[in-house]
């Protein structure tokens, strides 16, 4: 991910990471990816199960229990084993997590272990007696999704009132003192409501809001003709970013993070030389220690049914499951061909990306998305936007 708000406002500086060592153990939790560590932050989609239909959802959730799901016991020597591992975060995510009948007692022991864990929910189960449950155990966070505003979500929901009641979660959040800020997935069907959900999280007063670029997985495999083509992406973090310094100059500090491209990062270093910005090295050096994409080193995935996988979309490759194996011993069983090659996929990658100069800052972006459109995995990116001018290679 690439802090907008941390590296365009300057909320962050090189000596803020420096300070602690840029040991996992010791970051807070804003500055969690400049660790030099990476010990991988956990995605847990703790079932597959969802009151929703999202058109876009990479784990093809769907409203009946999952098969094989982990019980809470095992979900607990889980829990266990990442603590013991030192994981800096657990991400609880579906489906729907809330959809889960012991998901308040998984949180809360993962919370009772020293583990950072956040929610990552669709918003319409947040009740007031969930919220303030959730905050009494020591939640950290909670994002909720939403894809624009009311007819443009409930059209990617596919439930008619999903954005309502999405927001009146919100408000039970924020009520409950839980924090709370929104994940929005960029597309051309819904980019033309960046500008109003700008306007939403300044008027609900939100922490955080993060915009993916789209992932051609489960079923956002099928929105590839609605992703943004190069211009379009290029607008769309323009238009992000100055929104974001429009914030800050209103004394409104909201953190503004981009995800899921990795071509944000030199693409705002770039702008911020164009601007002449007396910070644009300072932005250079945090980039060279965010270190670009992490799938397989700094966050992995663990599936409803506990299959491992280098992060949320690539489902379609288990390196093992923790029924079989705990969680530490198959994220550091370098064996297996990929998950060596993951550890430090700059050596592999091809085309355009094994030539474009911030490799060090990039590394290589989503090779997922590669692989759905090239079938090589280690092919250049298809969404990477930026020209061979700037890239360094023409």
């Amino acid at each position: 991910m690439i802090g907008i708000s941390k590296l365009y406002c300057g909320t962050v500086e090189p000596s803020d990471v420096l300070r602690y060592g840029r040991n996992t153990k010791r970051l807070p939790s804003h500055l969690l990816q400049f660790s030099a560590d990476k010990k991988p932050v956990v995605v847990w989609n703790v079932t597959q199960r969802c009151n929703l239909k999202c058109i876009h959802c990479y784990a093809q959730a769907q409203d009946r229990t999952s098969k094989n799901e982990l019980t809470t016991e095992e979900g607990k020597r889980l829990i266990d084993n990442l603590s013991h591992f030192g994981i800096p975060v657990l991400l609880l995510s579906g489906g729907e997590p809330l959809m889960r009948n012991d998901i308040l007692e998984l949180t809360q022991y993962a919370t009772s272990k020293g583990i950072r864990t956040v929610l990552s929910t669709n918003g319409t189960l947040l009740t007031r007696d969930v919220t303030k449950a959730l905050r009494e155990i020591g939640l950290s966070y909670v994002g909720v999704s939403l894809d624009g505003m009311r007819d443009t979500n409930d059209k990617f929901r596919g439930i008619k009132g999903s954005f309502d009641a999405a927001i009146k979660g919100i408000q039970n959040c924020k009520a409950a003192g839980l924090k709370v800020g929104l994940r929005f997935t960029m597309n051309r069907i819904n980019v033309k409501d960046i500008p109003s959900i700008f306007d939403l999280i300044e008027h609900e007063q939100l922490e955080r809001l993060c915009f993916y670029h789209l992932v051609y997985a489960g079923r956002g495999s099928k929105l590839i003709r609605e992703d943004l083509n190069h211009q379009e992406t290029r607008e769309a973090v323009d238009l992000i970013i100055d929104r974001t310094k429009d914030l800050h100059t209103k004394g409104k500090p909201t953190e503004i993070l981009t995800v899921d491209n990795h071509a944000d990062g030199p693409y705002l270093y770039l702008r911020m030389v164009k601007e002449k910005s007396p910070r644009a090295e300072e932005v250079l050096n945090l980039l060279k220690m965010n270190e670009g994409n992490n799938s397989g080193k700094g966050i992995g995935c663990i599936s409803w049914d506990g299959s491992v996988h280098a992060d949320q979309f690539w489902r379609h490759c288990s390196f093992g499951n923790v029924r079989e194996r705990p969680f530490s011993d198959i994220w550091t069983d370098t064996s297996n061909p990929l998950m060596a090659k993951l550890k430090n996929k700059k050596l592999y990658v091809k085309g355009r990306c094994a030539r474009c100069k911030w490799l060090d800052i990039c590394a290589g972006n989503f090779r997922v998305r590669a692989e759905a459109v090239t079938g090589d995995v280690w092919a250049s990116d298809p969404a990477c936007y930026l020209t061979d001018e700037e890239i360094g290679i023409a």
